[in-house]
Order: C-alpha cells, then structure tokens, then sequence
C-alpha cells in the first residue's frame, strides 16, 4: 500500500513540476483519482499466478493405462461361452438382459454338447460366420428348437451410458454392460446392435424359426439393418481373428457347397461348468464410469501423433469396449 502512495506523489509531483499553476494541479488531482482506481488492479494482476496450461487431452492408451481395478469388471463364467476349435478359443460373453431365453436355451445345447463335432456351414466376406446344425438332423435332448424372437425389450430399468452422437438407425444409441444398445424413449423400447464381433441366433422367414441351434457372429462392417431383426444373444471377447480369417464359402451367401468344408468344432463349453484351471479368466472395462467417458473422447477425438483431423464424433460400433486378463484380486 505504501509503494502505491510513493507511486502517486511521484506522478502529482512531476505534473506540478511541468505544467504551470492551476493546470498542474486539476491534472495532478485527476491522475491520482485515476491512480487511486487503476492501480490496486495493477498490482493484483501482477501478484496473481499465471494460470495453468490446459490439461493434455488422453490418448485411449493413456486412459486405459491410468484406469483402476474398480473400472473394471470380471466377466461372469455363468455367462460366458467357450468355443474351442482346432486352432484355438473363442470366447462369447452372453446377454441375458436382452435375451434371457435365448442364453438359457444355448446354454442347455452347451450342456448337452450339441455343438460338438459340427462345424461352421457358412463365411461370408464382409458380413458373417455361422455354425450348427443347418439341416435340424441332430436331436435335442432337453433344449429346444426354436424360440419365440427376442429382438428388443423394454427400455424401462435400464441405465444407459449414452453417446452424445447422433446415430443413423436410432434415437439414441449407447452401452450397457460392454453391449452396444439402441433404443428409443418415446416407444421405451432398447435392443442390441450389430457391431463387429456380436453374436446371434440364425432363423428361417418366421420370426420364431430360430432358437440358437444355428449361431452367426459378425465379422464385417456392421449390418446394422440386421437390427430387430434377429435374435443378438451375445458377443465376442476374444479370438476374433480365429473366425474373420476363415475361408469364404462359394455359395449363395456365403455357404459351403460341394467338396467345401468349414472348420470343425471340437466344443462349445459355459465357462462355469469348467475347472477353474480349464478357464480363460478375463475382465472388461465398465461402461458406467467417468473413465469410460473418458475413454468415449479419446476415441471420438484422438490425439495420437499419427491423427491430424480429430473426427469430433464417433459411432457407437467403433467403440470395442477394451477386454484383458482379469488381474488377481484381494
């Protein structure tokens, strides 16, 4: 307070040493009235620390590398499907929200082992895999053949993580539990989508011709016009590189004909029927947490080096909600 008092004699002062008389005095009098006023600011903004650079926007790798074990969540054995091939595992988590009878009724073919010794009927480029029984030969013991459709359901009780995005084939899409979700508020009505690695029940013209005897999972750019239109019971967690590589069938969409033969499958296991030591334990991050919003911007707008025109939007099948070992817990 005392330097700006000394500031402001100074300043009057040289006003009355250079101009003459009254002048110098109306001007020494309304240079201090501005000094008064002005220099408190002055002072402050000087004392004040300079602000913050702008945080560093995260890299997808960052975000993940910075998560922590309660973003994560184990994935359930009581609902996860082993597909064992020749060449390797594929695993399925199932769906029971979206299709509950679906998953129950795969589940039981599991344990029957219905699914052993068949093999893939179908690849076609861009679009699917497929695998059963396509000619409905093998009998049943207490699964069943077919189901009523479960396309959608109820959007009431559920708690999405939406995308701010707009989307093409809904009102608002977003995730639960790892699944993409569509739905629309005003019919209250959700259903899952088809991206890359979901997994369905193939069915004839009759919306109720399929059960899960015939599986298909996605390998191409998502046919979301599939949507409410099939039966998704689950995805893929891992060992989608075993089915996108398998070689395409020649005929009519895709299927195998003539001497053509798909991959055979050694089995299809539920993961909670197996030993512990017989199981491929994994976790995937939670889609109800800021870190997985976090996750959200860094893939809608990426900041790797190699990105120069960050897209500012995002679809809701090019977000591969991240799977790893499941890390051991206390």
């Amino acid at each position: 307070m005392k330097d700006k008092r000394l500031i402001a004699r100074l300043s009057t002062g040289v006003l009355l040493a250079v101009l003459p008389g009254t002048v110098a005095r109306a001007a020494a009098l309304a240079l201090g009235v501005l000094l008064a006023a002005v220099l408190p600011a002055l002072v402050a903004r000087a004392a004040a620390p300079s602000p913050a650079p702008p945080a560093k926007p995260q890299t997808t790798a960052e975000v993940i590398a910075a998560s922590s074990p309660s973003d994560w969540r184990p994935i359930d054995p009581q609902y996860t499907l082993y597909l064992d091939l020749p060449v390797g595992r594929v695993i399925i988590e199932l769906a029971p929200v979206f299709a509950p009878n679906h998953v129950a009724n795969v589940t039981a073919l599991a344990r029957e082992g219905y699914f052993d010794g068949l093999a893939f009927m179908r690849s076609q480029d861009n679009y699917v895999v497929q695998w059963g029984d396509a000619g409905g030969k093998k009998p049943l013991q207490r699964a069943q053949r077919t189901l009523p459709a479960e396309f959608e359901r109820s959007l009431r009780g559920l708690t999405l993580t939406r995308l701010a995005d707009p989307d093409s084939y809904a009102p608002l899409v977003g995730f639960l539990d790892g699944f993409p979700v569509a739905a629309d508020p005003q019919l209250s009505r959700a259903w899952l989508v088809h991206c890359y690695g979901m997994v369905g029940a193939g069915r004839d013209n009759d919306v109720d011709s399929g059960g899960g005897t015939e599986l298909y999972v996605v390998i191409g750019q998502a046919p979301r016009h599939l949507d409410r239109n099939v039966t998704l019971l689950g995805r893929v967690v891992r060992g989608m590189e075993l089915l996108s590589v398998l070689p395409r069938g020649h005929g009519a969409l895709g299927f195998y004909e003539g001497s053509e033969t798909g991959m055979p499958i050694k089995s299809l296991r539920l993961a909670a029927d197996l030993p512990e030591s017989e199981r491929t334990a994994l976790e995937e991050l939670r889609t109800d947490t800021p870190t997985f919003a976090a996750y959200l911007e860094a893939r809608r707008n990426r900041h790797e080096p190699w990105f120069k025109v960050p897209a500012g939007r995002i679809d809701v099948c090019n977000i591969p909600v991240p799977v790893r070992p499941a890390a051991t817990r206390r």
